[in-house]
């Protein structure tokens, strides 16, 4: 049986695996870009620890504000931004757009494709679904109403900050990580007022992939 996340545990593996790309960014000297963020390429330990791995296509890049690197097109398609698809230019901001990917499968528990009519991207899915202003519609089902409205609100618009079109207009993985440890206080906040303070996920199972591909429902 998948284990099903709790909001507070999705967003504890989405804090985890943020503070690994901030790492990466600006612990390391010289700065590394990933290039291959995406779910799979983020594993799961037996405590449900989120860890970035497959570091083969990362690369060095200037530690300079504005500055980029030319590099062939590395990657998984639906995780990059377009303008990298391109352009080959390529700086930290083009993690931060595959961040925001994985956050948004997270959230709404949807691949970064999703199949309705037509195959759409889960960026311009959960695009179409804002204006309407129904929450409800965009988080994943499975979750119920067991969150806090607004931290849900609050990782949905910086994950869709994280997918901008324009790489100045997206945040830092420092600026993503604050957001997202003031998301999981709220929840927490949440879950110890009313008492209802859980495990990560309702099984102790390891989940069979290991990654957090699996937070998914399976393809039927």
């Amino acid at each position: 049986t998948p284990v099903v996340f709790t909001w507070e545990g999705r967003l504890q593996i989405a804090t985890d695996a943020a503070q690994g790309l901030e790492y990466l960014h600006y612990g390391c000297s010289p700065p590394m870009i990933h290039r291959d963020v995406k779910s799979t390429n983020i594993l799961l330990n037996e405590y449900f620890q989120a860890k970035l791995s497959e570091f083969g296509l990362s690369r060095n890049f200037p530690a300079e504000d504005g500055t980029h690197i030319l590099t062939g097109v590395a990657g998984t398609p639906v995780y990059r931004p377009s303008k990298y698809n391109m352009s080959n230019r390529l700086n930290e901001k083009s993690d931060v757009y595959s961040f925001g990917v994985v956050l948004l499968e997270i959230i709404a528990g949807r691949p970064a494709f999703i199949n309705t009519r037509e195959r759409i991207h889960v960026s311009k899915w959960v695009g179409l679904l804002l204006p309407k202003g129904d929450i409800y519609s965009i988080v994943d089902p499975r979750l119920e109403i067991s969150f806090t409205v607004s931290s849900v609100w609050k990782a949905v618009e910086l994950a869709m900050a994280c997918v901008s079109k324009y790489p100045i207009n997206r945040p830092s993985m420092s600026q993503v990580l604050v957001e997202l440890k003031e998301c999981l206080a709220t929840e927490l906040a949440r879950t110890k007022q009313s008492g209802n303070h859980t495990e990560i996920g309702n099984s102790i199972e390891m989940m069979s992939q290991n990654s957090i591909a699996t937070l998914r429902p399976s393809v039927r």
